[in-house]
């Protein structure tokens, strides 16, 4: 997906994690959020008051497993 996309994510939804799974040199997060009616996996860290996007996908089954599952009631 074009990363210009990560402009519409929808924050308010979203499921926000930290990425620990190495020791990168900056912090690193994966959200996982709406664009339109697609669950997409946003990879991200902030710098400068901003957000630079690491990479920007369709969520695959495991992770729209995690996110229903964390997000139902």
């Amino acid at each position: 997906m074009p990363f210009a996309l990560a402009q519409q994510f929808d924050w308010s939804v979203a499921l926000i994690v930290e990425d620990t799974r190495q020791a990168y040199p900056e912090r690193r997060f994966q959200a996982l959020g709406f664009i339109d009616e697609h669950l997409c996996m946003l990879v991200f860290t902030p710098r400068e008051g901003a957000l630079h996007v690491i990479s920007l996908r369709r969520a695959n089954k495991r992770e729209r497993t995690r996110y229903e599952a964390q997000t139902q009631p």
